[in-house]
């Protein structure tokens, strides 16, 4: 099955229609409910500060339909079916049971693409964790659910109200049988613990160690570990832990110290211990702040240290994981830097597109040479497809067709002829602007005069006009009238209102902007190299 692929689209038809049975060895989910805002993703004002005019890429506030009840009633499991009408029974019409709604066909198909060795961690708040843990009962068996794991998400809040500060988000951990593959991870020692337990430094080498007990309660022993040891024996009840063969081993290894009255108690070292066996509370990933270089913008992005956990615990080299909202793709992310394949789904096209940017970033990968992309128009016919269908996502699309550039949105809503911004520098002062404009219509000369207008009322740079049908002569003669910008670095000439159809930018020739510049406005991903390591836990 091909993996590394990024599907665009609504991730309940994208998983039926191109993910088989059992082809998944990890799910991780992070399906957005609750906040109530419109999602702001990964731009920048060119002066770094986050975007101030909010690009909406999805609402997470779901509505009530009664076509998607419908659907869910006929399609679904008769068990799921009768738990969540009785939770619209209960609940009622609204956002909540509409959210339950939208999940639930979208579980029972995750546990179809996943493996019976495989496991699935869906994250959420506190507002829907208990309905959710019910319904992954339903679907995947109560006997299969594993852990209820709570992250500490955030420090605490001054100001919460009449009730407790909220702090923490619920990870809910399920495999699709008993036999799932499971990797145990350690946390270091805490300070306290090492003083106290491993309080001892041996002498010539300053390793630290702790002695253990030799000895076992009678109720283990074989006729293996009765004997006499140097003329002790074991206290009454109890017997010698290991075999003779073992305790001369010991002895040769220099790892048995005796006691005042010969009683031998084993050196256990220190730096040959795994660490603490993780629990289900994690206090220890703190979240992404403001001066984090992983800091990309976007309001739900998770500490990719978070991901390497679940990935390292649940998953080896090779296999696949899938990320049905894959959002600002920071589980894509840790499966390549771990050596995972991995599946991102995701309904915008903005988000597909910064998932590109963030992968270049990172990793230097290429759409085509090293994923690919199903479900985003490759051809002309496409993109007309696009715009019938949804002109805003058609406009996103084509926008993303530009290397850096990002949809524009005027502070107060109003339409100001911009649909899209692009920020470059090519000298020492202050970051020039490319305004960008996009026609999947019937374009004419009154199109291109109007935007060269638009060019002269912002005093922006450059121009770049993207047009769908082809431009008539009379089009492209508007824009040479616009005449040309000189780079400061080569007294390059650049005209500055440029015309490409769709075609052309599918095709390979993009706009012309100073080859020197710095392109800004998309807020740029660390760069990492693929690893198999965490730094902040062993296996």
């Amino acid at each position: 099955m091909p993996s590394n692929t990024l599907y665009y689209g609504d991730n309940l038809e994208v998983m039926r229609k191109h993910l088989p049975d059992e082809c998944i060895d990890l799910v991780y989910l992070d399906p957005p409910f609750n906040s109530n805002r419109d999602y702001n993703l990964l731009f920048r004002e060119q002066s770094g500060e986050p975007a101030q005019g909010q690009i909406k890429a999805f609402t997470d506030s779901w509505q009530w339909s009664e076509r998607a009840y419908d659907e869910f009633c006929q399609t679904c499991p008769p068990a799921l079916v009768e738990l969540v009408q009785g939770f619209v029974r209960t609940l009622g019409r609204n956002d909540l049971t509409a959210y339950l709604v939208m999940m639930a066909p979208r579980l029972v198909e995750l546990h179809r693409v996943l493996k019976p060795t495989g496991s699935l961690y869906l994250h959420c708040d506190y507002l829907a964790s208990s309905y959710l843990r019910v319904m992954l009962d339903v679907v995947f068996g109560a006997k299969n659910f594993r852990n209820e794991i709570v992250w500490k998400r955030t420090s605490a809040h001054a100001n919460v109200g009449k009730r407790y500060g909220v702090i923490t988000d619920t990870i809910l951990f399920y495999t699709k049988t008993q036999n799932y593959k499971w990797n145990m991870l350690y946390a270091p020692y805490s300070e306290e613990h090492i003083q106290n337990t491993y309080r001892y430094i041996e002498e010539g080498t300053g390793r630290r160690y702790a002695l253990r007990d030799l000895t076992a309660s009678m109720q283990r022993a074989s006729s293996g570990q009765l004997y006499e040891w140097k003329g002790i024996r074991p206290p009454a009840s109890r017997c010698w832990a290991y075999t003779r063969d073992q305790m001369e081993r010991f002895e040769s290894e220099r790892r048995i110290v005796y006691s005042s009255k010969g009683y031998p108690r084993l050196k256990v070292y220190l730096d040959e211990m795994p660490g603490v066996p993780l629990q289900n509370l994690w206090t220890d990933l703190p979240p992404i702040s403001s001066h984090s270089a992983e800091r990309l913008g976007y309001p739900t992005q998770k500490p990719l240290a978070l991901l390497e956990r679940i990935l390292q615990a649940s998953s080896n080299e090779g296999d696949t994981i899938l990320d049905p909202f894959c959002g600002c793709g920071t589980a894509i992310v840790a499966a390549h830097k771990l050596d995972r394949r991995w599946i991102g789904i995701d309904i915008t096209h903005l988000a597909i597109a910064l998932i590109k940017y963030r992968l270049s970033d990172m990793f230097d990968l290429k759409e085509g040479k090293d994923y690919r992309v199903v479900g985003e128009p490759t051809s002309v016919e496409d993109a007309r497809a696009l715009a019938q269908h949804d002109r805003d996502e058609f406009q996103k699309w084509a926008i993303g067709l530009i290397p850096r550039a990002r949809p524009y949105q005027d502070k107060k809503g109003k339409d100001t002829g911009i649909d899209g911004v692009l920020f470059f520098k090519d000298d020492l002062n202050d970051p020039k602007r490319a305004l960008i404009q996009v026609k999947s219509g019937k374009v004419s000369v009154k199109d291109v005069r109007d935007f060269r207008g638009v060019l002269e009322r912002e005093g922006a740079t450059l121009g770049l006009f993207v047009s769908l049908e082809p431009p008539t002569r009379d089009m492209v003669r508007e824009a040479e009238r616009a005449g040309f910008y000189t780079t400061p670095l080569g007294n390059l000439r650049i005209p500055r209102l440029q015309v490409r159809t769709v075609e052309e930018l599918l095709g390979g020739k993009g706009f012309e902007i100073p080859s020197a510049a710095l392109l800004m406005g998309v807020a740029q991903a660390e760069r990492v190299s693929p690893s198999g390591e965490q730094g902040a836990l062993e296996m």
